[in-house]
């Protein structure tokens, strides 16, 4: 074996193990950073390894793409801020994606029929995946960008077509395994995927955007593997694979946490108001920075619930300086996360690490629960739908049975909160009427802001 052989294949060997590790370390908060880094590691060795490799002609197209491609990532790492990372995940998904769908197509092109019966399917796999997903994701990326209403969009029978014409699709893949020639097939089925990864997010609302960027991840990878065999990157079928497991596997935790299945996000247009919810009689009570800051102030323990209004707000860091004016009183600092909180899985967690908040302060929902009748003061922070009571207590509720954090069990509840509209769902909260909970308007950086004033004079 040649030097440039051995050395792109010991490259793809390692890069491998640190995919491996680099996933494995993103498994906990307090390992995800050091994960990350050995996965961009093991990915610039695998780029370094493509490039020596011996079947490269010409390197001028190859230059063009690196210049352009860090034209486009580096401002996009430096100035998306940490609250846009779920639309800014979808859109590389989309870019991805549609780089595996790039290389299906040019490898049709070039070679047609003469592919052979092992990287047909693999081929046609890879281009019915990824254009789905490349319209997909940029529909996901419009929706949590606010270009496209955050509300399902849905019409009359739109299930029926969807399925229809994916069943079409399905069968353009099953004729073109047995007609490889027949261009006009290949070509419908590129088509008509982009046009299916449209209509499958749209009915999808931004509640559900957790479960849908994790499986988009799934398609992505799965369309990088099917690259792999097709063009035999060895590599490219490891790391797709290892993407497509672990996020198929992530949307079927994100799924559980909401009490639903895959079939019912993808259909069941979760987002629009529903006459189920149940009514709440009273009031909503409203409250003031000084007695709050009172309540904090003199809490044996607090805990803290961030939701999208905390990253709308980029209200991270005033909360962390908030939870250490409390530590400096001796009070008790939790956070209590839930894992569809925001919108894209991790997303809290995030945004809490990028204030250094300690890992040993976020507690998961089954940690936390039990936790909430000896709390003094719960603080959610523009979470709405993860702390519904309704899912517990009202069985004719389309979130019925989806764990939720149980702040109404505290002793006191307080909810910063811009007005007095609903969440994603479209339901009414109950707990924004209970005798415990009381509610702070306003923008919550800056009900935040105030209340460490107030707590360090208090």
């Amino acid at each position: 074996m040649e030097p440039r052989t051995l050395f792109t294949e010991l490259s793809y060997i390692v890069a491998s193990v640190l995919f491996i590790l680099g996933l494995r370390g993103l498994s906990h908060p307090e390992s995800a950073r050091r994960g990350m880094h050995l996965a961009e590691i093991g990915m610039l060795l695998a780029i370094i390894g493509t490039l020596v490799n011996r079947e490269i002609v010409s390197y001028e197209w190859i230059l063009a793409g690196l210049v352009v491609g860090c034209a486009i990532g580096v401002p996009m790492g430096l100035m998306v801020p940490m609250t846009a990372m779920p639309q800014r995940t979808a859109l590389s998904h989309a870019f991805g994606a549609l780089a595996a769908s790039l290389v299906g197509i040019s490898e049709y092109y070039l070679h047609g029929a003469g592919l052979g019966p092992v990287k047909m399917p693999a081929l046609s796999f890879e281009v019915l995946l990824g254009s789905l997903t490349t319209t997909g994701s940029l529909i996901a990326c419009a929706k949590l960008q606010g270009i496209l209403p955050g509300a399902p969009l849905t019409y009359k029978g739109q299930n029926i077509f969807n399925l229809s014409l994916l069943g079409i699709t399905v069968l353009c893949f099953v004729l073109l395994l047995t007609f490889p020639g027949h261009a006009e097939l290949f070509y419908l089925m590129l088509f008509l995927s982009f046009v299916f990864g449209v209509l499958l997010v749209l009915p999808i609302g931004a509640a559900d955007m957790p479960v849908v960027i994790a499986l988009l991840n799934s398609y992505a990878g799965l369309a990088s593997a099917a690259t792999g065999m097709v063009i035999g990157n060895n590599v490219l079928i490891i790391a797709g694979m290892l993407d497509g497991g672990s996020g198929f596997i992530l949307s079927i935790v994100m799924c559980k946490a909401m009490n639903r299945s895959i079939t019912n996000v993808l259909f069941g247009a979760f987002g629009s108001v529903s006459e189920t919810a149940s009514a709440s009689d009273g009031e909503m009570h409203a409250t003031n920075i000084e007695d709050v800051a009172i309540l904090l102030a003199y809490a044996r323990q607090a805990v803290f619930v961030p939701g999208y209004g905390m990253a709308t707000a980029q209200a991270q860091h005033v909360l962390r300086q908030l939870a250490d004016a409390l530590e400096e009183r001796g009070v008790t600092v939790k956070y209590a996360i839930h894992p569809v909180a925001g919108r894209m899985p991790g997303h809290m967690n995030v945004l809490l690490a990028e204030a250094n908040v300690p890992y040993s302060q976020l507690q998961e929902l089954e940690v936390i629960n039990p936790e909430f009748p000896t709390t003094d003061v719960a603080i959610v922070i523009g979470a709405n739908d993860v702390v519904n009571p309704d899912a517990r207590d009202n069985p004719k509720s389309i979130i019925a049975g989806m764990p939720i954090l149980e702040v109404d069990r505290a002793k006191t509840v307080v909810v910063l909160k811009r007005g007095q509209g609903k969440g994603f769902s479209g339901l009414v909260n109950p707990l924004f009427f209970k005798p415990n909970c009381e509610m702070l308007y306003g923008d919550a950086k800056e009900s935040l802001t105030n209340l460490v004033q107030a707590v360090h004079t208090a």
